[in-house]
C-alpha cells in the first residue's frame, strides 16, 4: 500500500499527520508513506525527524496585510501555485498512491485538488469546529471527511462525515508519566502550583506579552510557570526574566519537545485554542484557560474554545483582554480546587481516544473498496 499525506505549516497540522502515518505503519509495516509539504515550513524539519520522506512545494499563502513586501509576494503567488500543481502532478504519477490524505496547510490544497482530478481517492482530516474555505472546497471530491466535532454537516456532505476525533501524539494520549517526573524534568519545586503556558508551536505574541509584563506576579504569588515562547520572543523573554530575577519561578523554553512531561507537571494550562492543542488538553484532562488567536480564518479558534466553554470544560479569555485579565483569571482558577476538578472531569469526557487508528480504519475502507 502507498499513501501520500499532505499539509503542515504549524504543529497543529504536522503532529496529526505524523500520528496518522505512525498508525498506518503500525497497522501495515510495509506501507510506503510520502509526505508533501511547503518549502520553508515546519514540516520540512519535523517530518524527516519522525523518519518519513517529504517533498516540498513552493506554495505560499495569500498575504492579507497591505505592505509592499506582501503585495510583491501576492503578485508571484499564481506562478508558485501553477508550479506547485505541476510538481504535484509529477509526484502523483511517479508515486501512484492508493490514498491521498489532507490534514490542512498550504500544501494540502494543490495536492488533494490534483489527486482528485487524476482519479486518486482522497480523505480529509478536518481538525476544527469551523472549517476553512479550502477544506470546504476539497470536500466536494473527498471520499471521506474525518472530523472531531458534532454538527459538521453544516459544512460538509453528511454522508461523507465520520467523527474520529483529532489524532494526538501517542505519549500525550497515553500520558503514562507522573507529576513528579514532570517536575524533575523542568527542575520545578513540588510544593508550588505549576502553570504551563503554550501559545502554539510558533508562540503567541499576546500571551508572551501578558507574561513579560507581569513577571513579578509569579514571584509574589509563589507560582511557577513552564513558558513556551516560540522562537520570535525567546531571547527577549530570557532577558526580561533575568532582569526581574524571576528565574526561580519562570522557566523559559523556546520549544518543549517533551510535552507529555510538561502536561503532567501542570496544575493549569494557558493555551491558544488550536484544534490539536484542545485535543491534547482533552486527552490529558487538564484545566485550561483558552486565549483564541484572532489571526485565523473565520475566527475558528474562538469557535473551538466555545465548544468547551459550553460544556464547562474550559475558561476563555479574549485575546484583546488577556493582558489585563488573563492572570486574574488564572489566580482565581488556582485558588478554586473544586472548579479545577470539575473542569478536568468535563474536558476529559470530550476526548476521542485512538483517533489516528479510527482514521486508518477509514483509509482501509477506501483502499479496500
Amino acid at each position: 500500500m502507498k499513501a501520500i499525506i499532505s499539509g503542515g505549516g504549524t504543529g497543529g497540522h504536522i503532529f496529526p499527520a505524523i500520528a496518522i502515518a505512525n498508525a498506518l505503519k503500525k497497522r501495515m509495516p510495509e506501507c510506503d508513506i510520502l509526505f508533501v509539504g511547503a518549502e520553508g515550513r515546519m514540516e520540512m524539519e519535523k517530518v524527516p525527524a519522525a523518519g518519513y520522506t517529504i517533498k516540498a512545494l513552493p506554495i505560499v499563502g495569500l498575504q492579507r496585510k497591505l505592505t509592499l513586501k506582501n503585495i510583491c509576494a501576492n503578485m508571484v503567488l499564481p506562478f508558485k501555485l501553477l508550479k506547485s500543481q505541476r510538481m504535484v502532478k509529477s509526484i502523483l504519477r511517479q508515486f501512484s498512491p492508493d490514498i491521498v490524505v489532507g490534514v490542512g496547510g498550504y500544501a494540502s490544497a494543490p495536492t488533494l485538488k490534483m489527486a482528485a482530478r487524476m482519479g486518486f481517492p482522497t480523505l480529509l482530516q478536518e481538525q476544527n469546529s469551523y472549517p476553512g474555505l479550502t477544506n470546504k472546497m476539497l470536500a466536494k471530491t473527498a471520499r471521506t471527511i474525518c472530523v472531531a466535532y458534532d454538527g459538521m454537516d453544516r459544512f460538509f456532505p453528511k454522508e461523507k462525515i465520520v467523527i474520529t476525533g483529532n489524532p494526538v501524539r501517542a505519549d500525550i494520549e497515553e500520558l503514562s508519566v507522573s507529576r513528579d517526573e514532570g517536575l524533575r524534568e523542568f527542575h520545578l519545586d513540588g510544593s508550588r502550583q505549576t502553570v504551563l503556558s503554550v501559545g502554539g508551536s510558533l508562540g503567541a505574541r499576546s500571551i508572551n506579552l501578558m507574561i513579560i509584563d507581569h513577571l513579578d506576579f509569579f514571584k509574589e504569588k509563589n507560582i511557577q510557570i513552564i513558558w513556551q515562547t516560540g522562537k520570535w520572543m525567546y531571547e527577549e523573554a530570557v532577558r526580561q526574566v533575568k532582569a526581574h530575577e524571576a528565574e526561580e519561578w519562570v522557566h523559559v523554553h523556546q520549544f518543549i519537545s517533551r510535552m507529555d512531561l510538561a502536561y503532567a507537571a501542570a496544575d493549569v494550562v494557558i493555551s491558544r485554542a488550536g484544534a490539536i492543542a484542545i485535543s491534547e488538553l482533552c486527552a490529558t484532562g487538564k484545566p485550561v484557560i483558552l486565549i483564541p488567536s484572532p489571526n485565523v480564518a473565520e475566527d475558528h479558534q474562538t469557535k473551538n474554545a466555545m465548544a468547551l466553554v459550553k460544556q464547562d470544560a474550559a475558561e476563555m479569555v479574549a485575546d484583546i483582554e488577556c493582558h489585563d485579565q488573563g492572570l486574574q483569571r488564572l489566580e482565581a482558577l488556582l485558588d478554586d480546587s473544586q472548579r479545577r476538578e470539575r473542569m478536568s472531569e468535563n474536558i476529559r469526557r470530550m476526548s476521542h481516544q485512538h483517533a489516528a487508528d479510527h482514521i486508518v480504519d477509514e483509509i482501509m475502507k477506501i483502499c479496500n473498496g
